[in-house]
């Protein structure tokens, strides 16, 4: 990530300056749905934008229980855990909000827009001495001011939230099917290839790693498309949320869906706290006692909604209903906890060969989309620096397990081997070319190949590996309570994404987007020779 950092003495100059971003690393964002490159092969192709723009792009009315005087039944059981589950932070001092930096932003126009503070609050919360040095991909506390605050209706737990070992066994195909409603017989064009609609919904629960049951009762309890047909036009191509928030196209909608359902649950796992944010401009706090999974489903049903329909909807009248009268009891399958609050992560070694010197390019930033945990580390090797060719080096396996999935420059490690992404430790490669025989179902011992560090499967504008984790489904802070470990180094946080350590007894290595010329005799500060066993 190389920054630049135009300097101003002055507080006010912060109105005017801008900032600027060569990123390494790109994927979805959330400010109109998934926009990514064509090389980005999950994503629909832009020109179905254009193919459906002459369709009503206005606020589509959703259909919104309001019987709440019948009690719906919503925890039929409550297992009791056998573990102690990984703890959610408490919260202190004043609600906040969490606000990424973008290319362009200024303090104080963050300050006079996004939370109407003064610059001084901001700049205190967030412990700024200088405005000039905001960084993109920098994460800033927004101080919020409100005295709403949520349902405490539990809604669902998280291993139905999260694409965990509640779902093996589960075929979303089979169950569409088997409804028999619009989603049945859909089709769309994906990024050149007809798609039906299970699949798009499996896709996207793959991608994100999001539960396709909580998807799926989405889209029912929004524009009937499970059981029934759309009503109007609008829920037809816009059937989650509207033109004006996300594009139209079931892709779009609900990979749009899946990025706020995990900003909702992996904010709220980081910060113990969330501020919703409605369609019409309030907000709200979270409620006592949820678990992230609850707190993943309210973010997304508030961005289309206002203050009393957000009330209904999150309540026993709403989504939850829909989603009992599709699946049942959801607390009846619960896997509880779903991340311990023992876990350990295995030995992980160095994702290339010893001998050979990488250099430690992006530290924690989102492992898929912008809402997602902060999962990820990137590494580029020396051949490729700077464009988008092949590498002639090999990305190699950083633990023994069973290839689980291998396309669209994304390669998937299921480390217990039992052949479900699903359940256990898994490992994320992400713009990576593959090897030659590595495919789905091929076991790989610590060392193999994986495949060549290169730009495909996503935005990048220089090759590089991309690598995270999940357990049980849940995408893990690489330098969270339980950090990524590669060969000892420790992944440490930086203060924003992108930006970080690694760490290996006294020795310290900075993540950025640099490297100097070891012919001359100089050593880049990010650079890391990997190791053998």
């Amino acid at each position: 990530m190389l920054i630049f950092r135009p300097s101003l003495g002055k507080w006010w100059g912060q109105l005017l300056l801008p900032i600027f971003l060569l990123a390494a690393c790109g994927h979805p964002s959330t400010a109109v749905g998934p926009t990514l490159d064509a090389a980005q092969t999950d994503v629909p192709s832009p020109t179905i934008a254009a193919r459906v723009s002459p369709f009503p792009t206005s606020t589509p009315t959703f259909p919104v229980p309001t019987n709440e005087a019948t009690p719906w039944p919503t925890r039929l059981s409550t297992p009791t855990p056998a573990l102690p589950p990984m703890p959610i932070p408490t919260p202190s001092g004043p609600p906040v909000d969490t606000y990424i930096v973008q290319p362009g932003d200024t303090l104080g126009a963050i300050a006079l827009y996004r939370c109407g503070c003064e610059l001084e609050e901001l700049a205190a919360l967030n412990d700024i001495q200088d405005p000039a040095s905001l960084q993109v991909g920098q994460t800033l506390l927004i101080p919020v001011q409100t005295d709403r605050v949520g349902p405490a209706l539990p809604l669902l737990p998280d291993s139905e939230v999260v694409y965990s070992p509640a779902y093996v066994g589960f075929s979303v195909a089979e169950f569409v099917q088997q409804q028999g409603g619009y989603l049945a017989d859909y089709h769309e064009l994906v990024n050149g290839n007809q798609v039906i609609g299970a699949d798009i919904v499996e896709m996207v629960a793959q991608r994100y790693s999001v539960g396709p049951r909580a998807l799926l009762a989405l889209l029912e309890y929004r524009a009937g498309w499970v059981s029934g047909s759309p009503a109007t036009e609008s829920e037809q191509y816009y059937p989650i949320a509207p033109g004006n928030v996300a594009q139209a196209g079931l892709h779009y909608q609900l990979s749009w869906a899946a990025n706020h359902i995990n900003e909702g649950y992996y904010t709220y796992k980081r910060l113990g706290s969330l501020a919703f944010r409605f369609a019409d401009g309030g907000r709200a706090l979270v409620g006592d006692d949820l678990n992230a999974g609850t707190v993943g489903i309210q973010n997304v049903l508030a961005l289309t909604s206002d203050w009393d329909t957000w009330r209904r909807a999150a309540g026993s009248g709403g989504f939850i209903r829909t989603y009992n009268a599709l699946f049942g009891d959801p607390y009846a399958r619960a896997i509880e906890p779903l991340i311990p609050a023992t876990l350990t992560q295995p030995t992980l070694y160095l994702p290339w060969e010893g001998g050979y010197t990488w250099y430690f390019s992006g530290g924690s930033h989102p492992a898929w989309g912008d809402g997602d945990a902060w999962a990820a580390l990137d590494f580029a090797p020396p051949d490729v620096r700077g464009h988008c060719a092949i590498s002639s080096e090999r990305a190699t396996a950083a633990a023994p397990g069973l290839v689980r999935r291998s396309r669209d420059g994304q390669i998937l490690i299921d480390l217990d081997s039992d052949g479900f992404e699903q359940t256990g430790w898994v490992l994320f490669y992400l713009h990576v070319t593959p090897g030659e025989g590595v495919q789905e179902g091929m076991s790989l011992a610590q060392g193999d190949l994986v495949g060549y560090p290169s730009c495909e499967g996503g935005q990048a504008n220089s090759s590089h590996l991309h690598i995270a984790r999940r357990y049980n489904g849940e995408w893990m802070d690489a330098a969270g309570p339980v950090p990524m470990v590669l060969s000892g180094w420790r992944a440490v946080a930086g203060s924003g994404q992108y930006e970080g350590e690694l760490v290996k007894e006294d020795q310290v290595r900075q993540a950025c987007e640099c490297w100097e010329d070891e012919k001359n005799g100089l050593v880049s500060d990010n650079a890391v020779l990997g190791a053998d066993p």
